[in-house]
């Protein structure tokens, strides 16, 4: 689990402050950086909504 955890994080984290200030300058809004952590966290919101499924009423103990 190391490896996706520092994928994820070299790439959504450590980009994140290039990319928003890349954001800024290229459209002049100082708001306009937060478009990236918005869409990412949608994007990681969808993905665990698809993949992962309820546990509740299921043995975990086979």
């Amino acid at each position: 689990m190391s490896f996706p955890y520092h994928i994820g994080n070299g790439w959504f984290g450590g980009m994140l402050p290039l990319l928003a200030t890349a954001l800024v300058a290229w459209s002049g809004d100082i708001y306009y950086g937060l478009w990236y952590p918005i869409i990412v966290s949608i994007i990681t919101a969808v993905i665990g909504v698809l993949f992962l499924h309820e546990n509740k009423d299921v043995d975990l103990n086979v």
